[in-house]
């Protein structure tokens, strides 16, 4: 909305969580974002809009994108999409009325008012348990990896095994343990800032539960996510993205020698900081709208970084279905064909 009054805009990024507790209310609070379905308020997280920054420029505050569909805007573009106004006058007048609304006290941490520092989000806690897991070697981790079809390099430090980790449906029903793969969530200086859990089915990998324990959400993180990844291989000047632990590691089975780092989902995968040493940026994209979302938010983040993107894309859902069902060798002369001419010396052996 070129258009609107710089006052107004800088007025409400002040107040970007109470705008968004307001109009943007089946949404949640996860560290400095508001994550949510879309700007017209629809459940989910593909739409994230930044809480905390500068008043103006990359990152500021108030400043929000939909990973699923490319969208973006200020928080005068969420007052019109969710009141389904047209004319800047009426979007103007709603937000002036809201700004004169008194405000309460902002709150912490995710929906359901809890605190920022309470376990189920503090990267305390999972600092914890990822201290209380131990390494995957000769562990259904093992077991769990091999069933995928996944045969990346050895370098795995950043997944663990936990034989008995807590799992809550929801508030309603009581604690299970089950066993899970701990996989690790770093900032670029290796910081741990939050933990994923993938609970696993103790009686080992099936195709028809892919190795995962039969509960109803058999994968969540914890801690501080948005920016930070998962990470496998060493970084330097070029590596490859994508949303899962097991897409990764799926094209690092094929390209053992490419850095790659799991987001975790399409909306933290298009939000990913860039190390200073990056050139070029493979992008492992999931094939449905989501990840073609992810895809174009951080290519167009990359470019203005001056770092070059190549997208992979799978031939089926993702890069370890492509695994599963084509095999390794198939899925390395596919990626042979999509990697940068100049890299295939350098990420593709020639035994393969």
């Amino acid at each position: 909305m070129a258009t609107a009054p710089r006052d107004l805009v800088r007025r409400l990024a002040n107040q970007a969580e109470a705008v968004c507790r307001h109009y943007l209310s089946s949404g949640h609070r996860e560290g400095h974002y508001w994550l949510v379905g879309d700007a017209r308020n629809t459940p989910g997280r593909s739409m994230f809009v930044r809480l905390k920054g500068p008043q103006t420029g990359k990152g500021a505050a108030g400043k929000w994108t939909d990973a699923a569909t490319g969208e973006h805007g200020d928080l005068l573009d969420v007052i019109r999409e969710c009141r389904g106004l047209i004319e800047f006058k009426d979007v103007a007048e709603e937000a002036r009325a809201f700004l004169a609304m008194p405000q309460p006290a902002a709150r912490s941490g995710r929906r359901g008012s809890q605190p920022a520092s309470a376990p189920a989000v503090s990267p305390e806690a999972a600092r914890r348990l990822f201290g209380m897991a131990q390494p995957i070697e000769r562990t259904l981790v093992e077991t769990y990896l091999r069933g995928r079809g996944i045969t990346a390099p050895p370098d795995t430090d950043a997944l663990r095994f936990h034989p008995h980790c807590y799992y809550r449906a929801d508030e309603h029903t009581s604690m299970e343990t089950w066993p899970a793969m701990i996989a690790a969530v770093t900032d670029l200086g290796g910081k741990l800032t939050g933990v994923h859990r993938t609970w696993l089915d103790p009686g080992g990998f099936t195709q028809a539960n892919l190795g995962r324990a039969p509960i109803n959400t058999p994968r969540r993180a914890m801690g501080e996510l948005l920016g930070h990844a998962v990470r496998f291989g060493a970084g330097g000047d070029m590596m490859a993205a994508g949303e899962g632990i097991e897409t990764i590691l799926s094209v690092r089975s094929a390209l053992p020698s490419l850095p790659g780092i799991a987001a975790l989902s399409a909306t933290h995968l298009s939000a990913i900081l860039f190390p200073e040493t990056l050139r070029r940026l493979y992008v492992a994209r999931d094939n449905d709208p989501a990840g073609d979302g992810a895809a174009v938010t951080l290519i167009e983040r990359a470019d203005a970084a001056g770092i070059e993107t190549v997208v992979l894309t799978p031939s089926f859902g993702d890069f370890n279905e492509d695994l599963r069902l084509l095999g390794l060798d198939e899925l390395v002369a596919r990626l042979r064909l999509q990697i940068a001419p100049q890299d295939v010396a350098r990420f593709i052996s020639r035994a393969a």
